[in-house]
């Protein structure tokens, strides 16, 4: 059997880990779920999710990729007991990962035309609604989007995936804490920041509690095995608890920067803080064409958005391609080109989703891209945690707390203790689980 790939540094497992985490679910979906949620309640809601929900269950999908040491489609196989059918999970994990890359890829391509369009001066008549609705942009920049991702995973794991996304991270970071800076520095800030941080918690109802579990388990991409993907790479130097609370902090720290660059903005200029969607796209454009500077500043702000959502985009690949290259036994280049070729047509649903391939399956007149959305967030990813945590915590169905406890504790760091157990195994499944058909009673069907 073929040897399999490995990461060259722990530094490269956290950034690549954190890079599939940190993308746009942090700096576009994050502050227009948040902007659109009533702000700093959504954001207390949002973290406690966080640390309850969503570092059990990353500690879980690390410990089932190192111990199995394959994708979640042959991660069961490895590990259940014979006769079981956990196995089925895998396939709907890389399900779960090409219906996110079927949005992801656009929203992308979104991001990097306006890099684009302020790089060469010509953002004075940007608008959202009218890219959304060219369908030539968004096919042609989608294309390149995927193009470029599968390039990239086309060469080795260490000298393709990795060394791109450590300078990316490092990048995305600096570029990150610079615009923060800049943004505090507006005159609207002060009532941004306590929009933003400061809770309301007369506006904390279901509907947010809910949106905010579904954000935590999105931002993380948690419940699709893409972190058990990434913990098949690495070796057993270090324990899994630390090395997650480590990617949740990184994780955690852009998210909260996006809104410390975004809220500022808005209040400045008198801009919707619940736009939706189109609220990163409209403020920053906005911001960027009434200020001193501005195509500068514009270039480098969306600069850093194609790192932070390219982050995501080339760990999301691997792990289709993982998965495909364990089914078919491909080689990197020739799973590249196959996967993709099926990416982009997948993609085009959403790329044409609002000019030539309308679909409005929800009451509020949405399109492709909410229902790929809907699939993945509110579905696949709370399901998807469930079935891991399911199968960590039970003996004798699945492959047990014992097991799991033995993977996670191996080597230096942070342990998962004993007196955890009640909230790996009792609290996380009962809250994701309540919080999951409160989404589903509330949800606005058409």
């Amino acid at each position: 059997m073929k040897e399999r790939e490995r990461l060259s540094s722990r530094l490269g497992f956290i950034l690549l880990s954190a890079g599939c985490a940190i993308g746009c679910g942090n700096v576009w979906k994050f502050p227009w779920m948040a902007g659109q949620n009533g702000g700093g309640g959504f954001v207390l809601i949002y973290i406690i999710c966080l640390l309850l929900l969503g570092l059990p269950v990353m500690v879980m999908e690390f410990s089932l990729g190192r111990a199995s040491q394959a994708s979640p489609v042959g991660m069961y196989q490895k590990l259940q007991k014979p006769g079981q059918k956990w196995h089925f999970h895998g396939y709907l994990a890389l399900l779960g990962n090409i219906c996110l890359m079927a949005f992801y890829t656009v929203v992308s391509g979104w991001i990097l035309y306006y890099f684009y369009k302020f790089l060469i001066g010509q953002s004075a008549e940007l608008t959202f609604d009218a890219m959304i609705s060219n369908p030539t942009v968004n096919m042609v920049f989608m294309i390149i989007v995927v193009v470029l991702g599968f390039v990239i995973l086309s060469f080795n794991l260490q000298g393709g995936l990795e060394r791109v996304t450590k300078y990316m991270m490092l990048a995305l970071l600096f570029l990150m804490i610079v615009l923060a800076v800049h943004s505090v520095t507006l005159s609207g800030a002060g009532e941004g920041l306590k929009f933003y941080l400061v809770p309301d918690f007369s506006k904390i109802t279901p509907s947010v509690i809910v949106g905010a579990m579904n954000q935590a388990f999105f931002t993380l991409s948690l419940g699709m095995g893409s972190m058990a993907i990434f913990g098949s790479y690495i070796e057993k130097e270090r324990a899994l608890l630390g090395e997650s609370v480590n990617v949740i902090a990184l994780d955690s720290f852009v998210a909260i920067t996006a809104g410390l660059i975004i809220f500022p903005a808005c209040f400045t200029y008198d801009l919707e803080v619940g736009a939706g969607p189109g609220l990163l796209f409209n403020t920053m454009a906005t911001v960027f064409n009434n200020m001193e500077g501005g195509r500068i500043w514009g270039t480098v702000f969306f600069l850093f958005m194609v790192f932070a959502s390219m982050s995501t985009i080339l760990a999301v690949f691997e792990n289709i391609l993982a998965c495909v290259r364990e089914l078919t036994g491909w080689s990197r280049p020739k799973g590249a080109v196959v996967c993709g070729i099926g990416m982009a047509l997948i993609s085009t649903t959403t790329a044409l989703g609002y000019s030539v391939f309308t679909f409005q399956p929800f009451a509020d007149g949405t399109a492709w891209l909410d229902f790929w959305d809907f699939i993945v967030s509110t579905n696949l990813l709370p399901i998807g945690s469930l079935i891991f945590v399911a199968f960590c915590c039970s003996k004798r169905y699945g492959w047990g707390w014992d097991n799991f406890v033995a993977e996670a504790n191996t080597g230096k760091g942070l342990k998962v203790k004993n007196w955890m157990k009640p909230i790996f195994c009792y609290l996380v499944p009962v809250a994701v689980l309540v919080i999951y058909i409160m989404g589903l009673v509330g949800f606005d069907w058409k």
